[in-house]
């Protein structure tokens, strides 16, 4: 009988054009459906809010993987001198035309466009989850490397373990991943990066949610 190979990780860039086209497809729907924070609960805002008093507003602070900017603006509301970044272009335009006043760039989380240690804040608010595993140590450098000394970094990710895959989204066909996480095995991964996990916060799921979710904060020492 021959032998059979398991499959290997994800290509990154062939990975990375299907979250691209998904999203790309959905970004009119996904403005209309959530164009603020209509999705979280109250404990999601409040360490959303926890995030916001640690950073301050003494330096920039990046909404990675903004989708159409409903968390940059929420940053910006709360004092924060919030700026978004996104895979799709089509996101970016939503958020663009949502939220004229912030500044929105494509960009990938696997090379931030962003100089070493200039964010005083990152938040990356369920995007990490569209990050297969394999690639998820760089993204995590990229996340230290562009902290500020001092500077607090927020995830928030469903928590469990293993890829979903998502054909239907939004009212539209998509060929998407998403991965779910453990709180410890994320935390480790962003320990390994030169993180120091603050806190971790896991709450059940509500009527709309498959999963609970999970919000770790991390700092870069300094």
């Amino acid at each position: 009988m021959p032998a059979t190979t398991a499959p290997g990780p994800p290509d990154p860039d062939a990975h990375a054009a299907r979250v691209r086209a998904a999203y790309d497809t959905v970004a009119d729907a996904y403005a209309t459906l959530l164009p603020g924070t209509e999705a979280e609960t109250p404990l999601d805002l409040a360490t959303v809010g926890a995030f916001a008093a640690l950073v301050g507003t003494t330096g920039p602070v990046a909404d990675v993987g903004c989708g159409a900017g409903r968390m940059t603006a929420h940053l910006a509301a709360l004092g924060l001198a919030a700026h978004g970044l996104d895979l799709s272009p089509a996101m970016v335009a939503a958020a663009r035309r949502a939220h004229p006043t912030l500044p929105f760039v494509v960009g990938s989380l696997a090379a931030l466009p962003y100089a070493d240690v200039s964010q005083t804040g990152v938040l990356a608010w369920y995007s990490l989850i569209h990050v297969p595993p394999a690639q998820l140590p760089g993204v995590a450098a990229e996340l230290h490397r562009v902290l500020a000394p001092g500077g607090h970094l927020l995830v928030g990710v469903q928590a469990g373990d293993g890829p979903r895959h998502l054909s239907r989204a939004y009212g539209h066909d998509v060929d998407l991943d998403a991965w779910l996480w453990r709180p410890d095995e994320l935390a480790g991964v962003l320990t390994r990066a030169g993180l120091d996990v603050r806190a971790r916060v896991v709450r059940e799921p509500e009527a709309h949610e498959r999963h609970p979710q999970a919000f770790l904060l991390a700092r870069r020492p300094g």
